[in-house]
């Protein structure tokens, strides 16, 4: 019963007690029998009555999930002495016996298939030696991850032994609108599961929430504390919208601000981990851009800031193909409205590799269109990375050839060329070369790829030079060979 008419129902039932007639201690009272049968609701009056409906729809397909992994860590000589714990154990930083320990967690995830495949959160089971997955009644399967996307914090758990499972139906997540009603089921604290309401309470937030995934979300303002990770956020009709992953909060529990994953890239995800892949490769755009400000749209004489505005294209971009320039102002893309470059990433990484898309744009305050295919980046030139160990000339030095496919993944600039080091450690790194340098020239010969740069390094002899360049600045690193 609504809370509204809870006092109503108090006044009526104190009027009626006081108003009663009296009624003879050996006169029969009739005893009403009233059986409720409980539907799933179809009209929004029916929802407001309960939600245990949609409840005993969804809950049986959410499951918990414990995780246990092994860690080594060293063990001070000192430990329980107090006198040399307080004043000699950081002498000794890698002294010691090796001490071995497990560490437990727990979350949540949803059953999508019967035959036992689980998505949850990437941060619920990385690492895991071992998974535990136990559903609602109680059964208890053993899980192995299939599938992992740190960026998207989305994996894929197949259950062994696993068959005629519940499962839950994906919505497009693009119907959803901000007042939606939306429950969010999972094991908050592991006591088990634990069904919160609440409503949407943003669309398409952008950006990245305490390193739990990138990209777009949806808000909620159900309560989802830490366990509920992984766990399912379902619409009136038990359908799954999306995959719970963090929360905004300073005290570490629910303040009514709780992101989602949505339901499109969570079917991208699952689909490919049907498919065999064991990661998710996603469309590459080779574009740089930025949100269109207030102060950029008075510049640009447009009447409302919106869209992203194009900084770089890299030579290779199907957007370049397709005949868009850097200037140009994507507004939408397959049709929906883009503000902001990780809404333009997410809409490109739920559709399918190989589609031909629309994308529409503003040149000079024009609004024009284009069509291009969406695929992977190329990985012309061959990266062929390598790596130098005892023996070979800097030995502690890893490096790559850089190309469309190294620009996406490791964030260069759309203009980066040549080789970057991925790695530096010992002589590579005592001679001062780091993690993200472009080695332009060994002496006085230029490195276009990693292999001028291996035969550079074993033909030099003596004093040598590397030309490197550092965050767009150029310097020499010299070192004897």
């Amino acid at each position: 019963m609504p809370r509204t008419l809870i006092p109503l129902v108090g006044v009526v039932l104190a009027a009626c007690a006081m108003a009663a007639p009296q009624i003879p201690e050996d006169a029969s009272v009739p005893v009403i029998s009233v059986q409720q049968t409980r539907v799933v609701p179809q009209t929004r009056t029916e929802i407001t009555l309960s939600f245990a409906p949609v409840v005993k729809q969804a809950a049986p397909a959410v499951v918990n999930i414990y995780t246990k992994k092994v860690v080594e860590r060293r063990v001070s000589p000192f430990r329980g002495d107090p006198f040399f714990e307080r004043f000699f154990s950081d002498m000794f930083p890698r002294g010691g016996r090796q001490q071995r320990r497990i560490e437990n967690s727990l979350g949540s995830g949803v059953i999508l298939d019967e035959s036992g495949i689980v998505v949850s959160n990437h941060h619920v089971v990385a690492g895991a030696d071992e998974i535990t997955v136990i559903l609602q009644d109680r059964r208890e399967f053993q899980g192995k991850v299939i599938f992992a996307d740190e960026e998207s914090d989305l994996a894929v758990v197949q259950l062994s032994g696993a068959s005629d499972l519940p499962t839950l139906t994906l919505r497009d997540s693009d119907t959803l609108e901000v007042g939606d009603l939306v429950l969010a089921i999972g094991n908050p604290f592991g006591v088990g599961q634990t069904v919160t309401s609440g409503i949407v309470s943003g669309v398409a937030r952008s950006g990245g929430t305490r390193n739990q995934g990138t990209g777009v979300f949806i808000q909620t303002d159900a309560a989802i504390n830490p366990g509920n990770s992984g766990g399912a956020l379902v619409d009136m009709e038990g359908r799954l919208v999306g995959v719970n992953t963090a929360i905004l909060s300073r005290s570490g529990g629910s303040n009514g601000i709780g992101f989602a994953v949505p339901a499109n890239l969570v079917g991208r995800v699952v689909n490919s981990a049907r498919s065999g892949a064991t990661e998710l490769v996603r469309p590459w755009l080779g574009l740089a851009g930025q949100s269109v400000s207030g102060e950029l749209a008075s510049a640009m004489g447009l009447s409302t800031p919106r869209g992203v505005l194009i900084d770089e294209l890299h030579s290779t971009s199907p957007l370049r193909a397709a005949g868009l320039k850097r200037g140009d102002i994507i507004t939408d893309l397959v049709g929906t409205e883009i503000n902001t470059l990780q809404e333009l990433e997410f809409r490109a990484a739920t559709s399918q590799l190989g589609a031909s898309v629309g994308i529409g744009y503003l040149r000079d305050g024009q609004p024009l269109s284009a069509t291009f295919r969406l695929a992977a980046a190329p990985e012309q030139p061959p990266r062929d990375q390598r790596s130098m160990g005892r023996g070979d000339p800097l030995p502690g030095l890893t490096f790559v050839t850089v190309n469309p496919a190294v620009i996406d993944e490791f964030s260069l600039s759309m203009s980066s060329r040549g080789v970057v080091v991925l790695q530096s450690s010992g002589p590579a790194r005592r001679i001062g070369l780091r993690q993200g340098d472009f080695i332009r020239r060994v002496n006085e010969a230029e490195t276009s790829t990693s292999g001028d740069l291996a035969d550079r390094l074993s033909a030099a002899r003596g004093q040598v030079t590397l030309f490197v360049e550092r965050n767009g600045r150029t310097g020499e690193i010299r070192y004897t060979r």
